[in-house]
């Protein structure tokens, strides 16, 4: 009996819990039901947000870019401008750079659209009834200036991204003729557009179902005809039911809105497959630009056998002609028989005494032996021509220097544009420049004291002898300089080291070079500090590197050449004239386009065709076409 004063206790004990228990569960029934009826915090997100905020995140994936909005298509389709990174001169590499310049006080922007900068700056103080008339009088001239400056940026674009292949398209692009073909393809952008709205309609299922019908039709018509003769006899017929279909679907009353975003995602589908099948064009077109043709692989291959079949051919001039200072020498780097063949014919066929000529060629192990069989078997008018193995030397006579890979001429594409005239058209430039192969040449070549040094690419059209009787003065390098690019605007490129800004770029092709003023002015061991400042560390980055380590070794020692000596931009500008070609000391067909490729530009082969040796039968037996 006295353990039941205890019991209530105990009770109300418990009925604490309990209560607890059962307001918990009453807000977690009550909470979602203030959210169902959108009574929730401020900082909730709705899926309509969640949606518009997903459309705004960067798409770093061309392929998978869709623009579901007509804001956001808006936005991308505003124009890009694309500024370089000082007053005239950028060089880019293949990547180009998204939306963003750099001004002419060194601070890099980000481009933002004019549609979004008014938004935030005020209006500015014009009379808009002027603006307005304006705009209303000549509709078809401001249309026809938006086109046209539209194709001028699609062109810097391209160029931009795709470099001279954007040049090439151009020149072979076909027109197409089959507009039949033309016509399905139109129709069926069409019904893409109108089917998903026709298809939420009521009592249009009849419709709907036609439209579906004509689309799979013209699709499977499509997908094996891509002219108008492979198409069938019935075309007309389903054409015809393809076009009654889409004016009943026009007559139809439906969102507009729909149909200008299904219409909007078919456009952007179509331009991303587009620019889709433009890179694998580029690639294809850069692969067959630094790709040997089979024909000379052939030939190389074909040579080297016969080379070691009759070695009584190896027989080498006298040595003596190769140090003789009453010789002009030239020296020449290459791993092309044809192109060097073409370069020593050109020059010997050009001069008064071809006879007093001495032509070095710096080839690797690869091709040396093909070098040594061609020039033993051909001869060029009585010239001295010794072949000499490269990697061997620097291996045998050089050793301290560890890279011993043979480097030809390297060439950088350059895209000019101006900040003080921005509407005018990019300018693309080639421009080669000396590789790390060239900088042993003083070394190897210990016995001379002046040479010429030429590009496998270049042809000869005048006597070159009256470079040995240039007095260049303290100067290294005799060399066209290219004053549309200089130093002082490639801050990025060259980085901290100290430079004249005002030092112009130069190229090479033919080059006038003094090697005893080599030695004194120790260019070589300058060029291998600065070698180390850049941190190159494998092949890549050497040849990147060559641009400017070729512009800072030579500062201040360049003998600016006449302009005229050499007609650069064969390999990649269509609009050179003929008789400018024709009267041109030398032709140098630097660019993508060589003269030996099928890439290359029909109205300038000629010119190197001309130099090529003719009537060889292993030219014959491996289909190498002159």
């Amino acid at each position: 009996m006295k353990a039941q004063p205890l019991l209530p206790a105990a009770l109300k004990r418990r009925r604490g819990p309990r209560v607890a228990v059962l307001a918990l569960v009453l807000c977690s029934l009550l909470v979602p039901l203030a959210f169902l009826f959108d009574r929730g915090p401020s900082g909730y997100v709705t899926t309509e947000e969640r949606r518009r905020q997903e459309v705004v995140l960067p798409k770093f994936d061309h392929e998978e870019k869709r623009r579901p909005t007509g804001a956001d298509r808006e936005r991308q389709d505003a124009p890009e401008r694309k500024i370089p990174r000082s007053s005239s001169g950028v060089i880019h590499q293949q990547t180009p750079e998204k939306n963003i310049s750099k001004s002419s006080t060194g601070v890099i922007h980000h481009q933002t659209p004019e549609k979004n900068i008014s938004k935030v700056l005020p209006a500015p103080k014009v009379e808009p009834s002027k603006d307005v008339t304006n705009s209303t009088k000549v509709p078809g001239d401001t249309s026809k200036e938006g086109e046209k400056a539209d194709e001028v940026e699609k062109a810097k674009s391209c160029q931009l991204e795709f470099g001279s292949y954007c040049l090439w398209s151009i020149e072979h692009k076909e027109i197409m003729k089959d507009h039949t073909v033309k016509r399905l393809k139109d129709q069926l952008f069409v019904a893409r557009s109108y089917y998903p709205s026709i298809a939420k309609l009521q009592g249009q299922e009849a419709l709907t179902q036609e439209m579906k019908q004509n689309i799979q039709d013209h699709e499977r018509i499509l997908s094996v005809s891509t002219v108008d003769a492979d198409l069938p006899s019935f075309i007309n017929r389903r054409m015809k039911q393809m076009e009654q279909a889409i004016v009943r679907a026009k007559s139809c009353t439906v969102d507009c809105k729909n149909v200008d975003r299904k219409l909007r995602q078919i456009l952007d589908m179509t331009e991303d497959e587009a620019h889709f099948h433009m890179k694998q064009s580029a690639f294809l077109y850069n692969l067959g630009a630094q790709t040997l043709p089979k024909s000379h692989h052939c030939l190389s291959m074909r040579l080297t056998l016969e080379y070691f079949k009759s070695s009584s051919l190896d027989s080498d001039d006298s040595p003596g002609k190769f140090s003789s200072p009453e010789y002009r020498h030239y020296v020449i780097l290459s791993r092309n028989v044809l192109a060097v063949s073409v370069v020593i014919n050109s020059t010997v066929s050009s001069c008064k005494e071809p006879g007093h000529h001495a032509f070095h060629i710096l080839t690797d192990a690869q091709n040396f032996y093909a070098m040594k069989h061609w020039f033993a078997r051909n001869s060029y008018k009585n010239a001295a021509i010794q072949v000499i193995n490269y990697e061997a030397v620097i291996l045998e006579k050089l050793p301290k220097y560890t890279i011993r890979q043979l480097y030809l001429p390297e060439e950088f594409r350059v895209l000019i544009r101006s900040i003080k005239q921005p509407t005018e058209n990019t300018r693309m430039k080639y421009l080669s420049l000396f590789s790390h192969s060239h900088f042993v040449i003083p070394e190897i070549f210990k016995y001379l004291n002046k040479v010429v040094v030429l590009d496998d690419d270049v042809v000869v059209q005048r006597d070159l002898s009256f470079l040995w009787n240039l007095d260049i003065g303290d100067k290294v390098n005799g060399a066209v300089e290219f004053c549309g690019l200089k130093l002082g605007e490639m801050k990025n490129v060259l980085g901290k080291t100290a430079y004249d800004p005002k030092s112009c770029a130069w190229m090479s092709g033919v080059n006038l070079i003094n090697l005893d003023k080599w030695r004194e002015h120790n260019v070589t061991e300058n060029y291998l500090l600065l070698m180390k400042k850049f941190k190159v560390k494998d092949e890549l980055s050497l040849r990147a590197a060559a641009f400017p380590l070729s512009l800072l070794s030579f500062q201040h020692l360049i003998y600016p050449l006449d302009e005229k000596l050499t007609l650069a931009g064969l390999g990649y500008d269509y609009g050179i004239d003929e008789e400018v070609a024709r009267r041109s000391a030398s032709l140098h067909y630097n660019g993508n386009m060589k003269p030996w490729l099928e890439l290359g530009i029909p109205d300038y082969k000629k010119y190197w065709k001309r130099f090529l040796v003719r009537g060889d039968r292993f030219m014959d037996e491996c289909n190498v076409n002159p």
